[in-house]
This record gives structure tokens, C-alpha cells and sequence, in this order.
């Protein structure tokens, strides 16, 4: 009987903890995901793609803009309209002498609006096998000098690769993907996205190395007109459902003079891979330097994106670099890939699975079930024991 009460108390902390989680995770609104890649860029050699993706929700609209004309570069663009277009003057765009060339209608509508430019990739020799990046640097890829090919579009996702000219083979690659609802991403690391970010998966595919103990940074400048990522905040969870070994989580946020709401953030793993298809074995330790503020002339030099929106840009740049000491060099695999999300608000909190809360409610209620009714049923039977028992009187 204890064992049967036991089983359909469980079996009932199971249903309600279920039914928490998939009401907590509820799927919120939807948005309708339009692309479009500005043809007339390939009218000259230099005027590089510039890719505008529309993300339509109930009251609002995120343009997300990626363009190749110099530095890689993912604009993006909140509004409080659902009718909210991006104009873009593309002689003046191509030219870049000037800001301006690429407006918000309505300019009322705009709400927040960040970028991040992927500015160059850093090598180093690690003779001492450190991880540490010192003064046996080799000149840095500027990635605004990449020759780029055209935007290869396949909904609702889009990629950039490109080459340095001092390279024999290989190239730099950015995969990008846009969601119209909640999820995962389908490889590891396995981000969790909302409706409101993007994602970015970066990787180097058979780049020469320098030397034979390579390790590589990548540095990225964040940039806004008023309010730039400028903190990174790293998270712990005791969580490595979808990231295996991985625990934590940085968040480089933008906020209004330090107060607690978010108004943007680039989301990461600090993890990457040696392999395309990534196994556990293939992870690598990556690490971030502190934000540190740049010239906004500097990075606007360097993006046509930059220069056709921002009348002002502030700039706040970091380098990540991949690979601890004691891990394989570069040159093991030839091949390192490192995801980034995003996006707009709050960043997506990981929580634990519908399957990880049964499996944990199983393992913890059921004992708890089992203690609690067979502490009851010793109690009545010492009490039923204490009451039948008779004593013989003293004489």
C-alpha cells in the first residue's frame, strides 16, 4: 500500500512539474522572416553585398543588415512599427564619403540599434605552449581587406566566405541564421534563440598556418550611437544538457547608464570546435578580454555598413582567443568554428528540459515519498503497540 501511495505521489510531482515547465516555456509570438540581397551590389568590384533581412512581430520589427563592403558586419535595427522600411541611397553607400546613406522610415519608429563588426583575425607562435598572446604576434588579417564572395543565400540562412591574398588556400567563413520562433540551434554548441536575435557561426577552414604551434584570436568591435555592449557578464549553470562540459555563458549587454535593463547583447559558449562536424572531443576552451573603448572614426574606416548608418558611432572592441594551454594547435585540424547570438532585450536564459525536470522529479520525489510514508506508517505501528500493551501490577 506504502509503495503504491508512493508511486502515484511521484507519478503526480512528475505531471505538475511537466505541466510548469511547458506552460514557463511557452513559445511566445512569431515573426515573419523576409530577405533580400541588393542586387546592383555586384556593380562594381569594391562595393561588396549587403543583405537586409525583415523580422515582422505583432508591434514591431527587427532589420537585421549584414554586409561585406569592408569589414563583416551584422547591423541590427529595433523598431515600434510594423511597417518600418530600410532605405538605403546605394550610390552614396558604395561611395562611402558620407552618413546617412541608409535610413530607418520612420525615423520616429527606431528604438535601439548595435552592430558588430568582425575587424581581424590575430596569429600567434605558441612556443611555450601558454595560450598567451605576447609580443610573437604576426601581423594581423585585416578583414576589411578580405576579398569576399557573393552572399550565398539559402532561407533562412546566409553565408560570407573570403580569402586574404596572402593565402594559398583556405578561407574565413560566416554562417548566418534568422528564426521565426524559439529554439535551439541544430549544432553544438546548440544556442538558445528567441524571436528577437540571429545568430553568427564563424570559422577558419584551411588557413595557412604561420607556424606550427598557431593559435588564433578573432577581434570584434561592438557599436551604437548612444548605448554600445560595453559589460560582459558570465553565468554559471550546473547545466550541460546541450552543451556537454560546457558551464557557463558570457553576455556582452548594452544598458542605459548601468541600470539593469538590457537593451541589446552578443551571447556566447566559451567553447569552439576543431572539427565541422564537432564531437566532444573536438571542443576547445575559448576566453574574452575586457571590452575596451575604440575610436569611431576608426571602425567606421573600416565598415561601409558602419559609415551608411552611424552619424556618431561610439565603439567598444574585444579579442576572443581560442584554445588553452595543453590544448591542440591550429595546425592538428586546420579547423576551428565559434558561434555567436544576437539580438535585442534580454538575453535567452537556458533552463532545464521538460525530461531533465521528470527524471529529476523522479529521482528526488519518489525517495521523499517513500521516506515520508514509511516514517507515518512507524508512527501508527508504535502507536497501535504503545496502546496494546498491559502491565502486571506491583504488589
Amino acid at each position: 500500500m506504502a509503495a503504491g501511495s508512493a508511486w502515484s505521489g511521484g507519478l503526480y510531482v512528475v505531471l505538475v512539474l511537466w505541466i510548469v515547465t511547458v506552460t514557463c516555456s511557452a513559445e511566445p509570438g512569431r515573426r515573419q522572416i523576409s530577405m533580400q540581397l541588393y542586387p546592383s551590389s555586384h556593380s562594381t568590384p569594391q562595393a561588396g553585398d549587403l543583405l537586409h533581412v525583415r523580422a515582422v512581430g505583432d508591434n514591431d520589427t527587427l532589420h537585421f543588415l549584414f554586409c561585406s563592403q569592408g569589414a563583416p558586419t551584422l547591423l541590427l535595427i529595433h523598431t515600434n512599427s510594423t511597417s518600418s522600411e530600410v532605405q538605403v541611397n546605394w550610390p552614396e553607400f558604395v561611395a562611402r564619403n558620407t552618413s546617412g546613406s541608409l535610413k530607418v522610415e520612420p525615423e520616429s519608429s527606431l528604438m535601439y540599434s548595435s552592430a558588430v563588426v568582425f575587424s581581424r583575425l590575430l596569429e600567434y607562435d605558441d612556443v611555450n605552449d601558454t595560450a598567451e598572446p605576447t609580443s610573437d604576434l604576426f601581423p594581423p588579417y585585416d578583414l576589411q581587406n578580405f576579398t569576399w564572395n557573393p552572399i550565398n543565400l539559402s532561407e533562412p540562412m546566409a553565408l560570407l566566405c573570403g580569402t586574404d591574398a596572402s593565402f594559398t588556400n583556405g578561407s574565413l567563413c560566416l554562417q548566418l541564421s534568422f528564426f521565426d520562433s524559439e529554439g535551439r540551434g541544430e549544432t553544438w554548441p546548440h544556442l538558445l534563440h528567441s524571436v528577437n536575435s540571429s545568430q553568427l557561426e564563424v570559422w577558419l577552414d584551411g588557413i595557412p598556418a604561420r607556424a606550427t604551434q598557431s593559435r588564433f584570436l578573432l577581434e570584434m568591435h561592438a557599436v551604437g550611437e548612444a548605448y554600445p555592449l560595453s559589460t560582459i557578464d558570465v553565468y554559471q549553470s550546473i547545466d550541460d544538457e546541450y552543451t556537454p562540459s560546457i558551464f557557463k555563458v558570457s553576455q556582452w549587454v548594452s544598458s542605459v547608464n548601468g541600470s539593469s535593463d538590457v537593451l541589446g547583447y552578443a551571447l556566447w559558449k566559451p567553447v569552439a570546435y576543431r572539427q565541422a562536424r564537432p564531437a566532444l572531443e573536438d571542443a576547445t576552451p575559448c576566453r574574452h578580454s575586457v571590452p575596451r573603448a575604440q575610436s569611431g572614426s576608426m571602425v567606421t574606416a573600416s565598415s561601409g555598413l558602419i559609415r551608411g548608418f552611424f552619424s556618431d558611432p561610439k565603439s567598444m572592441a574585444l579579442n576572443v582567443s581560442f584554445g588553452l594551454a595543453g590544448e591542440p594547435f591550429y595546425n592538428v585540424t586546420r579547423f576551428l568554428s565559434w558561434t555567436l547570438l544576437v539580438g535585442v532585450g534580454s538575453p535567452p536564459v537556458d533552463s532545464f528540459s521538460p525530461l531533465v525536470v521528470a527524471i529529476m522529479a523522479v529521482g528526488l520525489g519518489i525517495p521523499m515519498i517513500i521516506l515520508l510514508v514509511g516514517g507515518i506508517w512507524l508512527c501508527i505501528r508504535k502507536s497501535k503497540g504503545a496502546s496494546s500493551t498491559s502491565y502486571e501490577p506491583i504488589n
